[in-house]
């Protein structure tokens, strides 16, 4: 007789929905983002039925841009999860961004029903091919049984080598389809990425330039703190005395507040070291392309790096260390280990970054001293960094706001500054503070998030307040209001301006409406709102904001509104900063 039991589950059916949810599920997704609609839902509903957290935002390029910052603090990817066309479209910002700034993301997109392809479906697009131009990987499965493939391997690309963006097409026909249980297989997790690591002769010249250095620099870059090489590269600092200097993501993987941080100093730092070597950190125009007149003619590169594309960039380095950042610089501190050595800590060249970072730091706390109201942006971060929590994660974008920010706000633990990254991206602000709540919520209750926002970079996605509220994210948002984008105007002459024409002829493009209310957008939903003028006013909203845990808070702070940065020596470096 047939085993009755056995045949019933050979009859069992599951959806294509289910099938993509168990898949993300076994290869240890825990979030995803997104907007839900046609087709899709069916998917997010079956994520949360299986403990896959869902969070869902208000436009597609914030859930994105959410999903990439949770690659970056978890090294598993975050899911974005969109509808077909339009919804796919605005999630390409999100894949570019994560691309760019190397980061591990899966955007799993919806797409018209197969059988009504070419017709003029229902927001028919084609997908798979205009998203590789995105990804590393973008691909539609060929049926539901190979899902479980298609995911596992999309997972692992973004994951591997050089992380990045990974696209994973559904037709809208396989959502809800059924097939049999017994059909499906699952893939194992996929590994960790392999750890490898530099060839030994490479690692040997390395010690040897570093050792022979007059002028020596360490950068610290994102991809230090993406492959936690926090404790090895602050053994290599402290142990051999060396200055760094972090570029602004790689923040926090040595505290910012460390003795041999030259971050003060960062433009005498780069201009006149003779040895450099580049953690993670690529000679992009964050740091001018690695040439002359920002650097010596004649300076040696050291470039420790998981992309073998990436060596040689722009300039040719003396040594090449291909390989995990936190491995490589633990060979190097094997290596330097074996002759007794550090850098002299009296040097003439220590003597120099000191005393720049004396005059530059005086100069800084000179401009956040004045008393003249309206605030300048050098009095509003002083006040803000006073009373930031040590642990709370920074995310800030913005022109002079995230520029200045990164020199005075201080990060103290890897992984815990967000911004606008390689890319340059403005609109990421709310997303990535959404991304780095609902980590801390899982993984550190009680740490804060203080997302620090120019007025402009603030509109992108300032409805994702509502997704702040909803969720209740511990989550301050300081939007750093000067009327403009760059610069703006004061009330009276908005005013003269629009005496005897029209706004659109006469108000400068870079104009934002005097005075904006944007408090009022987050007590609109619920959380508290604050509208600041006074360094008295910001540090009690500030104190208030941090004591109250049950709701988040807006600071709209109010500065002057043709504040810039204090004055730079280059006309180039101005441009790179704007």
């Amino acid at each position: 007789m047939p085993d009755s039991n056995f045949a019933e589950r050979s009859e069992e059916q599951v959806s294509g929905a289910k099938v993509i949810a168990q898949a993300l599920k076994t290869q240890d997704v825990e979030y995803i983002f997104g907007i839900v609609g046609i087709p899709v839902t069916e998917i997010a509903i079956a994520a949360q039925q299986l403990g896959i957290k869902y969070i869902g935002m208000r436009n597609e390029q914030a859930a994105c841009y959410a999903a990439s910052a949770i690659g970056y603090l978890t090294s598993r990817p975050g899911v974005c999860l969109v509808v077909s066309g339009p919804g796919l479209i605005h999630a390409l910002g999100g894949m570019a961004n994560a691309n760019m700034n190397c980061w591990p993301l899966l955007v799993i997109g919806g797409s018209s029903e197969r059988n009504q392809e070419t017709m003029g479906a229902f927001q028919e697009f084609p997908q798979v091919e205009a998203c590789r131009l995105y990804t590393k990987f973008s691909a539609r499965p060929s049926s539901i049984e190979a899902i479980p493939f298609v995911i596992e391997k999309a997972v692992r690309s973004s994951i591997y080598g050089r992380p990045g963006a990974c696209y994973v097409d559904i037709p809208a026909d396989f959502v809800n389809l059924q097939v049999n249980v017994n059909s499906i297989k699952y893939m194992e997790r996929c590994m960790s990425p392999p750890i490898s690591m530099a060839e030994t002769s490479a690692v040997c010249t390395a010690a040897s330039v570093i050792r022979n250095a007059k002028q020596p620099l360490l950068i610290i870059g994102k991809g230090a703190a993406y492959a936690h090489a926090e404790e090895s590269i602050k053994k290599l600092v402290e142990q051999y005395k060396l200055p760094f200097l972090p570029t602004p993501m790689g923040k926090g993987v040595v505290p910012d507040n460390h003795p041999y941080c030259v971050g003060a100093a960062r433009s005498r730092a780069l201009q006149f070291a003779d040895v450099i070597v580049l953690f993670g950190a690529r000679l992009n125009w964050i740091l001018h392309f690695g040439l002359p007149p920002r650097y010596q003619p004649d300076v040696k590169f050291i470039q420790v790096d998981i992309c073998a594309e990436e060596l040689g960039n722009n300039v040719k380095p003396t040594v090449t260390l291909l390989g995990n950042i936190h491995a490589v610089t633990k060979q190097l501190l094997e290596e330097l280990d074996k002759t007794p050595w550090q850098y002299p800590p009296e040097s003439k060249w220590w003597k120099t970054l000191r005393e720049k970072m004396k005059s530059n730091e005086a100069a800084s706390k000179e401009l956040a001293s004045k008393k003249s109201l309206p605030m300048n942006y050098y009095t509003v971060f002083y006040h803000i960094q006073e009373q930031l929590p040590r642990d709370c994660f920074v995310v800030s974008e913005g022109a002079n706001t995230m520029d200045i920010g990164r020199t005075v706000l201080q990060n103290y633990l890897p992984r815990h500054r967000l911004d606008a990254g390689t890319f340059g991206t403005m609109g990421v602000g709310l997303g990535f503070a959404i991304a780095a709540a609902v980590v801390a919520k899982d993984r550190s209750p009680g740490q804060w998030i203080i997302c620090v926002e120019g007025d402009s970079a603030f509109g992108f996605s300032g409805m994702e307040v509502e997704t702040i509220c909803r969720y209740n994210l511990p989550i301050i948002l300081l939007v750093v209001n000067n009327n403009g984008i760059y610069q703006g105007f004061d009330t009276d002459t908005w005013k003269e301006m629009l005496k005897f024409q029209d706004a659109t002829a006469v108000v400068p493009p870079m104009c934002l409406l005097p005075n904006s209310h944007y408090e009022q957008v987050m007590t609109a939903f619920g959380g508290k709102g604050y509208f600041v003028q006074t360094p008295e006013e910001l540090q009690k909203s500030l104190r208030q904001s941090l004591a109250d845990t049950t709701k988040p808070s807006l600071i709209n702070v109010m500065i002057e509104p043709q504040a810039t940065r204090k004055a730079q020596a280059e006309h180039h470096v101005k441009a790179a900063k704007a």
